[in-house]
């Protein structure tokens, strides 16, 4: 899955040099964000003082604001939507590896168990997950990295927290620790996830392989045969979805509750009037963007628990390539 990519004199150029492209964009994508969030300060301290003082601000003021954040948003949109074409492309040369790579080593391959499957189907599900998950892993570092200073100097201007009092940028520590609980509480209840999700890629193989075969062959694919597979597909399904049933509930309540926590945590704060609502827009905007990646795991879990089934069915069929007698089924899933 990465050495056919990362370690293929064919495919340098795009796995290192498209790598630290779309690290480069990224981080520039984050500074972007970094001025918008200077910009709230800025535009919300002017619309407090013209609503406080009639008068006070000028309307070439207040629409030098608005042409300040139209410029920062379209230099935003043309990066973005620049790098999302390159990322397809990136990605898709990845998927190309891992064909060539598995195709070049098919007949060690092709008596696995849906082996078809895992050469087209897991690889192209692998390089959508990566895609996503890959991307956004490194924008949340990189936000976290430009936000987490901005926050912890920003926090000197919070007086202290609601029963805990003042503590040393406090606003960080919040941060920390309600992103730490729910990757752990999400963690904990979406357990059975990855094996449940394996177990459903194994049922679908099974009655499309059937299917397939009785295309050609009019004794395949009978009736009964077909419907007890089908069967196994709609059992799987099932648990699957009782199991995210009560993952989501989790999942929604812990996310809702995160929209009050730094206003609960700014309650003394904003009650004794310590900050413009400039510098609130700032505060609030610079906590939800460290929070928001501390939690990088809490709002990826259900891709990550995709991308864990088709790890374990490609690594399996892997492990034939440096075994032949390996079973092509990981251990405890057969």
């Amino acid at each position: 899955m990465f050495r056919s990519f990362f370690l293929a004199r064919r495919y340098l150029p795009w796995s290192i040099a498209g790598s630290l492209l779309i690290l480069g964009a990224t981080w520039y994508k984050v500074q972007l964000d970094v001025q918008v969030n200077e910009w709230f300060g800025s535009f919300y301290d002017l619309v407090q003082n013209a609503l406080a003082k009639p008068g006070s601000v000028k309307l070439e003021a207040y629409w030098g604001q608005v042409v300040a954040f139209t410029s920062i948003a379209m230099i935003y949109v043309t990066v973005a939507v620049l790098l999302e074409f390159f990322v397809k492309h990136y990605i898709f040369r990845w998927r190309q590896a891992m064909n060539d790579y598995y195709m070049a080593h098919w007949d060690r391959l092709r008596d696995i168990e849906g082996a078809a499957q895992r050469v087209q189907e897991d690889t192209m599900r692998f390089a959508r997950i990566m895609e996503g998950l890959g991307v956004e892993l490194m924008r949340s570092l990189m936000t976290l990295a430009a936000f987490l200073p901005l926050l912890w100097v920003l926090s000197d201007k919070v007086g202290e927290l609601p029963v805990l009092g003042a503590i040393p940028h406090s606003l960080v520590w919040v941060a920390l620790v309600w992103a730490v609980f729910g990757t752990l509480l999400l963690a904990g209840v979406g357990i059975l996830l990855p094996g449940l999700e394996y177990q459903n890629q194994r049922v679908e193989a099974a009655y499309r392989k059937e299917l397939v075969y009785g295309e050609d062959d009019a004794s395949r694919a009978a009736p009964p045969v077909a419907t007890s597979l089908f069967q196994a597909v709609r059992r799987n399904y099932f648990r699957l979805y009782f199991h995210y049933l009560y993952f989501d509930v989790v999942k929604f309540s812990y996310l809702q509750v995160s929209l009050l926590v730094p206003l609960i945590a700014l309650g003394p704060s904003v009650v004794g009037a310590a900050f413009t609502l400039g510098v609130m827009q700032q505060i609030t905007r610079a906590f939800d963007k460290v929070t928001e990646s501390f939690q990088y795991l809490v709002y990826s879990w259900a891709t990550i628990v995709e991308l864990l089934s088709v790890y374990k069915r490609l690594r399996a069929f892997e492990a034939r390539i440096d075994d032949p007698d390996a079973p092509g089924v990981p251990v405890g899933i057969r």
